[in-house]
């Protein structure tokens, strides 16, 4: 049986994730509840699978198989710029910190097993599916469907970036 997180575990984990949602213009969900919950279930996952594997998703317990939804998922940066929060609702936009925008129900976005792998495939070697933001300030690139809100690196708000060829 996997021993339950303790308040110290569960409070180094925010202190990280909080850091790393910053850095990338996200913020963790102000529902104090709530993220001790997901808190706890990413290091539960994490001894149970040795990664912290999405909590509000079915696990395979194979990290080749559960690649995408290694916290942060693969689908965190669209689920913020379409809904403001992440699938398990971690991470949230400015607008939910500060009370601008409600937590709404969010779509599944993983496709089923089979269509993973067949995606996958058809990915490698086909070029960029999203475009290439790059900063004006400091250079960094990332590959998403809008610019990040902050730059991870330099810290310049999302009007400083550029589509990049």
């Amino acid at each position: 049986m996997t021993p339950e997180p303790t308040e110290e575990e569960i409070a180094t984990l925010e202190e990280m994730l909080g850091s790393e949602a910053e850095a990338h213009g996200y913020h963790l969900t102000p529902d104090r509840e709530a993220l001790h919950a997901l808190l706890k279930g990413l290091i539960t996952n994490s001894r149970r699978y040795g990664y912290p594997a999405c909590p509000c998703r079915l696990s395979f317990g194979r990290k080749e198989e559960d690649i995408d939804i290694i916290c942060p998922c693969d689908y965190r940066d669209q689920d913020i710029d379409e809904y403001d929060a992440c699938y398990c609702s971690l991470y949230v936009s400015k607008k939910v910190l500060s009370g601008e925008e409600e937590i709404e129900c969010i779509p599944e976005r993983r496709p089923p097993r089979a269509e993973r792998k067949r995606e996958i495939v058809i990915k490698e070697g086909a070029g960029f599916a999203l475009p290439v933001w790059r900063c004006r300030v400091c250079g960094y690139l990332c590959a998403r469907k809008h610019p990040p809100e902050t730059c991870p690196i330099c810290g310049v708000d999302k009007d400083r970036f550029e589509r990049f060829a």
